[in-house]
């Protein structure tokens, strides 16, 4: 019980992180520029924690085959979602909150994403969790700040901006104690293909949803760069923390 009360409060870094960043969306003015910029960052670090953590971690199971099927299909999976997501909006009447809802669509699938990594990672190794929540915590603050800003411009009221700016922690704390108590007395084969497979959600969520609408807004040279001090940043974490 102690383990699983651990995992929740380390979701709940993340989490903090992703409504905090919905609460500056709230009071900052948000150009173009700053919107793609955020975005570049996150995808650093998202793209971080795949290749520096969850990919080489992955690759140790016997056979290796297996979390290298579940990472593409875990790709594939997301694209068939979005596939989906995007047949119903299309048939949803209206234009004003369509972007903003499945902007808001996409960061839940992350903060999903997260939770299972947590606690999958906490079943691996407590450290690895503790890792994953406070490397995450960067990219979930912009993303929650990208959020946010989508409803603010679709103009929805601010008292249901907020109390979706909280519900993002329902998505992070199920798939952290669905990644706990499913995996924990699982082989260690399937808890590393697990994580590869959301390894592969995450990078598909990454190339079709958050580079898209980072380029929708006016990009600046510096957007590689940003990116790669996501990468980095994420990387200074992962060496501080061991």
């Amino acid at each position: 019980m102690e383990d699983l009360l651990l995992v929740m409060l380390l979701a709940l870094v993340p989490a903090a992180a992703n409504i905090l960043g919905g609460l500056v969306a709230e009071v900052v003015s948000l150009s173009e520029r700053v919107f793609s910029a955020a975005l570049h960052l996150a995808v650093g670090i998202v793209i971080a924690v795949i290749g520096l953590e969850l990919m080489p971690r992955a690759l140790a199971a016997e056979p290796a085959w297996a979390p290298l099927v579940a990472f593409t299909v875990g790709g594939g999976l997301f694209l068939g979602v979005d596939a989906l997501s995007g047949f119903v909006q299309a048939r949803v009447p209206g234009r004003g909150g369509g972007g903003s809802l499945g902007v808001y669509s996409g960061v839940a699938l992350d903060l999903f994403s997260d939770g299972v990594m947590i606690g999958t990672g906490s079943v691996i190794n407590p450290a690895l969790g503790l890792l994953l929540a406070v490397g995450q915590a960067p990219a979930d603050l912009l993303e929650g700040f990208a959020a946010q800003a989508a409803f603010r411009r679709a103009g929805v009221a601010r008292r249901w901006r907020v109390l979706a700016g909280a519900g993002f922690t329902v998505p992070i704390l199920f798939g952290a104690v669905l990644g706990y108590l499913v995996l924990r007395d699982a082989p260690e084969v399937v808890t590393l293909s697990v994580l590869s497979f959301t390894g592969g959600a995450l990078l598909s969520v990454v190339i079709e949803e958050m580079i898209p609408k980072a380029h929708e807004a006016r990009q600046s040279r510096l957007d590689s760069f940003y990116l790669t001090v996501g990468f980095v940043v994420f990387a200074v974490v992962a060496l501080w923390l061991g």
